[in-house]
């Protein structure tokens, strides 16, 4: 999986406290960009701790990500307050061999891993005997599977990231979007850290919000994003 920040707002942080000052001033937008950053940081530790969210979407963020599988991707844009533009199956024919994802489950297990692999085999030369007899590949995809790896563009902004980190770093989250979702949380703690320090699972800002399904791990979980 390789996951990068393509781009983001200009001065993220910035844009979003002077949204936030603009809700309880008269004074004008000029003077409120020209507020200090260790106020915005202030600022933006109160918006954070009352919930008042809605200022963080205007500061968007747009990431590359390959090697994902499609098992992933389609979970990925159940989240619907996101722009995403994916490899197509249909326009895309795989020529050579497609690239597939190994769930560390099977990975572990030599004699399971074996079939899986042929089973990838013997899919992929099926696919290429449908391509030769002239299928279209918009067709011959029907017998591509879930593994199959694929690469996405994907914007979001700091609201919807923060409810896709709380939901997706969760470790009853799907092993591969929560690897996906803690690897896009390290890059945007880089670009924007008063916006995103104590973003991630749910249990990190309180009682952990799975009930009685909880991993029962807190305490891990917590030092785990402390040490991201």
């Amino acid at each position: 999986m390789l996951v990068q920040l393509l781009t983001h707002t200009p001065d993220p942080e910035q844009v979003v406290a002077s949204a936030a000052r603009l809700c309880y001033s008269a004074a004008s937008i000029d003077q409120l960009q020209e507020k200090s950053r260790a106020d915005s940081e202030t600022l933006i530790g109160k918006i954070l701790d009352l919930g008042h969210l809605s200022v963080l979407e205007h500061a968007s963020f747009t990431f590359g990500v390959e090697g994902i599988s499609r098992a992933c991707s389609h979970q990925l844009v159940r989240h619907r307050l996101a722009s995403y533009s994916q490899q197509s199956q249909r326009y895309v024919a795989l020529k050579e061999r497609f690239a597939a994802v190994t769930p560390p489950s099977l990975a572990a297990k030599p004699e399971l891993l074996e079939r899986y692999e042929a089973l990838l085999e013997e899919i992929h030369g099926v696919y290429r005997q449908f391509m030769e007899a002239g299928v279209p590949a918009e067709d011959a995809r029907f017998v591509l599977p879930n593994a199959a790896a694929t690469k996405i563009v994907l914007t979001m902004n700091g609201r919807e990231l923060l409810h896709f980190f709380n939901l997706r770093c969760c470790r009853r989250a799907q092993w591969e979007i929560r690897a996906l979702a803690k690897e896009m949380l390290r890059l945007v703690r880089q670009t924007a850290p008063g916006l995103f320090a104590k973003a991630g699972p749910g249990c990190l800002q309180g009682a952990c919000p799975e009930g009685p399904i909880t991993c029962g791990q807190m305490a891990e979980v917590r030092r785990e994003y402390a040490d991201l």
